[in-house]
């Protein structure tokens, strides 16, 4: 096992980075703020670590209290890597972070895509501050999975399930959602382009665009 960096610094900001700031283990714990996984999905969806890179990471991430594992139900042998409470404290930070890289993501034909991350992107597209004072639901239709937005009194909440009753549907590929919010396309010309289908009516419309800051 590597030697572990320490800033050796009496820093909130250092101690942090001295739990999750060696390389892959943000997107380790990306990867496990979608969902709990098992550790061959993660070798999957992190292309490049390699195995004995993620279990030292995910070594490093239990032995703090951030991951913890679990049994897969229905499978006694099976075990699944998910975020402990104090693990979710990063939820907020990773999703700003997130967003804040979006201003540096450049076109790309060879870079991986894939569905969930376009969930996390629309999570992190919030404007806290834009949120409708109306009750409503958007079903997001990524490729082939379905996640929803539901806004409730001023509050939201993200779930990986198709609505029952929509207020609005959205229907487009992964990319589209990444970069519209990296402004690399506009959602008006996502929707004239085809690249962005919605069902719906035009001031929900409006609301949920504003909502994510597409709009002013």
């Amino acid at each position: 096992m590597a030697v572990r960096r320490d800033y050796g610094q009496f820093c909130g900001l250092a101690g942090g980075l001295n739990v999750v700031g060696e390389r892959w283990t943000l997107l380790i714990v990306r990867e496990l703020l979608i969902g709990p996984a098992r550790f061959n999905d993660m070798i999957e969806n992190l292309v490049g670590i390699g195995p004995n890179l993620l279990a030292d990471r995910l070594r490093t991430l239990v032995s703090h209290g951030v991951v913890e594992q679990v049994p897969v139900p229905g499978d006694g042998r099976g075990r699944l890597y998910q975020l402990t409470a104090l693990g979710e404290e990063l939820r907020a930070p990773v999703l700003g972070l997130a967003k804040w890289g979006m201003g540096f993501l450049e076109p790309s034909d060879s870079a991986v895509v894939r569905a969930e991350w376009g969930f996390l992107a629309v999570q992190a597209m919030i404007v806290p501050d834009q949120i409708p004072a109306v009750d409503e639901t958007y079903e997001f239709d990524v490729g082939q999975d379905v996640f929803t937005i539901d806004v409730r009194a001023g509050a939201v909440t993200f779930s990986r399930t198709a609505a029952v009753t929509p207020t609005l549907r959205i229907t487009c590929e992964p990319d589209v959602f990444i970069r519209i919010g990296a402004r690399m396309l506009t959602p008006f010309d996502a929707i004239a382009g085809g690249d962005v289908k919605i069902e719906g009516p035009a001031d929900a419309i409006h609301r949920c665009t504003r909502m994510l800051g597409l709009v002013s």
